[in-house]
């Protein structure tokens, strides 16, 4: 153990830097690459059986935007602020052999006390089960299955399903646990009233873990063509959405009133951002949008990043976990502060000061 070493339920990990699924991990040397920055796990490209999923790779657009909306380059040095908007689709590889390949990166990542993740987008649940059992049966350690993918009503009908039904997750989850024993990761939507109750029903079907939560589904006007930009939907994520998330993740923890293990994603972009989600409640973090617009160093200073504030606190990941969130008080609890906001109301026109 060391003062980054972090748990998820029966997995140690050796730091809580996690490198999310995305573009950036979609082939063997990509997640050498992330492997080799010091993470403690790496999130394969997600895949699943629908020929409509992986179509719609082809038909990927990013575009990087600042706080007022308009174009940045894609020069992988983004400024904190920036927010991704995109659309894409799932890895074009023949199941069977995209799984041997990462069983192949995992025991390389074993050297490096590290994972390497597959992640299954849902369609079909009786194909997802097979596919799960199937990854156990390689050889592979841990299993993601993201169904809170944000582009599910976007892409064609069935290809990519969000679920936002508790009831329907809690059977989900149980029919993935019945094909596999693997460590089984759940990925959230956080487009939902009820994030918490989505987790609850992921543990009662038996979830691992759950992952909270997956980027928002936007639409933004271009002022210049005056047409949507991209000319879609897409999904948005950035800094903004930390507090989003935060919040999640501390009344998840709250509710479990335990240590029933939370993985943050959605908002971080830095070593001091894993350690506001260390202190909401989640035992680590993954990093994807932040990888794909900044590189992988992103990962090696993020870690670096939050070793230094562990380190300063003369403390440990294990024991500040949740610590923020644990003292979170209602706006009733709080003292009455009298007469504040006269400093802050208008004054009658020429009125003195």
């Amino acid at each position: 153990m060391t003062r980054l070493s972090t748990r998820i339920g029966t997995l140690l990990l050796k730091n809580p830097v996690i490198c999310g699924a995305g573009e950036q991990t979609m082939t063997a040397e990509a997640i050498r690459a992330a492997l080799h920055t010091g993470a403690a796990a790496v999130i394969a490209k997600s895949t699943n059986e629908s020929a409509a999923a992986k179509e719609q790779l082809d038909k990927t657009d990013y575009v990087l935007l600042d706080s007022q909306w308009r174009r940045l380059p894609w020069d992988f040095a983004p400024p904190a602020d920036a927010s991704l908007f995109g659309r894409s689709g799932l890895v074009q590889r023949d199941f069977d052999a995209w799984i041997e390949e990462l069983a192949g990166l995992d025991r390389e990542a074993r050297a490096l006390d590290a994972y390497v993740v597959p992640s299954l987008i849902l369609s079909d649940l009786e194909q997802c089960a097979e596919f799960a059992r199937r990854i156990e049966q390689a050889g592979l350690r841990v299993l993601e299955l993201n169904i809170g993918a944000p582009h599910g009503e976007e892409a064609a009908k069935g290809a990519i399903v969000l679920e936002r039904g508790a009831a329907r997750i809690e059977s989900i989850v149980r029919r993935i646990r019945e094909a596999t024993t693997l460590p089984l990761w759940i990925k959230l939507t956080g487009q939902s009233e009820d994030v918490v109750g989505l987790a609850q029903a992921a543990r009662r079907g038996g979830a691992d873990s759950v992952v909270m939560m997956g980027r928002f589904m936007g639409f933004l006007p271009d002022l210049d063509s005056g047409l949507p930009l991209l000319g879609t939907s897409a999904a948005i994520g950035g800094a903004w959405a930390l507090p989003l998330t935060a919040r999640w993740l501390m009344l998840t923890r709250k509710a479990m009133a335990d240590d029933y293990p939370l993985i943050a994603t959605n908002g971080a972009r830095s070593g001091l951002d894993v350690a506001r989600f260390l202190l909401a409640g989640a035992c680590a973090t993954e990093l994807t949008s932040a990888v794909f617009t900044g590189g992988y160093g992103v990962l090696s200073k993020a870690i670096e990043e939050l070793d230094a504030y562990v380190a300063s606190r003369d403390s440990s990941v294990e024991a500040l976990l949740g610590s923020a969130a644990d003292q979170v008080q209602s706006y009733q609890q709080q003292a009455s502060r009298p007469g504040w906001w006269q400093a802050f109301a208008p004054k009658p026109a020429g009125s003195p000061g």
